[in-house]
This record gives C-alpha cells, sequence and structure tokens, in this order.
C-alpha cells in the first residue's frame, strides 16, 4: 500500500528534546531528539480494516492510548531526525498493512517421497546394525 506522505504530515503530533550521543557542547543546548506520535484510530487515511490491522499488528510501536509512537535522534539536526522518524513511520505502516498472498497447498513430487523414503530405509538399516545380535 501507498501511504501519501503529505497527507500523513498533517495528522503527525511532534516533541522535541534534548539527545544524547555526538555533538560536544551543542549537545546541551539544542533540542534534537524527535518523537513523532501518529494517532491512526482518528486518521482519514485508512479504514475501518486497515485499522483493525494496524492495531493487531503495531503491538511494541504503540502507547498506552494506542498511538504509534516512533522517536530519531541519530542526527544532530532536528530536521533530519523528523524526516528519519517520518520515513520510519512509514516503513513501519507499510510493513504492518502488507499482506502475503495465501499459500497454495500441493502435493509433495513422487521424487521427493521416493527419496525420502530410500533415507528413511538408510537410516533404519544404520540403526539396525548397531543393535546387539542376541
Amino acid at each position: 500500500m501507498n501511504i501519501p506522505v503529505d497527507d500523513l504530515r498533517k495528522e503527525l503530533h511532534y516533541k522535541t528534546s534534548r539527545s544524547g550521543g555526538k555533538g560536544g557542547q551543542h549537545v546541551n543546548k539544542v533540542s534534537s531528539k524527535v518523537e513523532l506520535i501518529f494517532d491512526f484510530t482518528a486518521s482519514a487515511l485508512f479504514d475501518e480494516e486497515e485499522k483493525a490491522l494496524l492495531s493487531s499488528r503495531l503491538g511494541r510501536y504503540l502507547n498506552k492510548d494506542g498511538a504509534v509512537h516512533v522517536t530519531c535522534e541519530e542526527e544532530r539536526s532536528q530536521y533530519l531526525n523528523k524526516e528519519k522518524a517520518i520515513q520510519k513511520l512509514v516503513q513501519v505502516l507499510q510493513r504492518a498493512l502488507h499482506r502475503d498472498n495465501p499459500r497454495k497447498a500441493t502435493r509433495p513430487t513422487r521424487s521427493s517421497v521416493e527419496k525420502r523414503l530410500s533415507e528413511k530405509k538408510q537410516r533404519s538399516e544404520r540403526k539396525q546394525s548397531r543393535r546387539p545380535d542376541y
């Protein structure tokens, strides 16, 4: 599924704070860590079926209010962290909404059955030969 990022940006809430890591004295002055909060239950981007799918598959990303919570503090720039957090959110949502094609049951081939049975017979003979004769 393709999620429109421009529409998604309108429904996001941001929190910023000071982050650790590289930056020296600059780290203590600037709030570069970005926490992104997206309440998909109130979003107009998804229908009810997709919302149910998201709520069941996004367990570790959900906060106590049921909103998706993504953080990023990799960069020294708040803007870059915000962009990376949005990319991460889009990836998480796409992964959660992806549906695999159902598997079609097939029968094993004749050669694979014969191979399995011959290996089984060899294993049996090997174990028989290890037994002592009484």
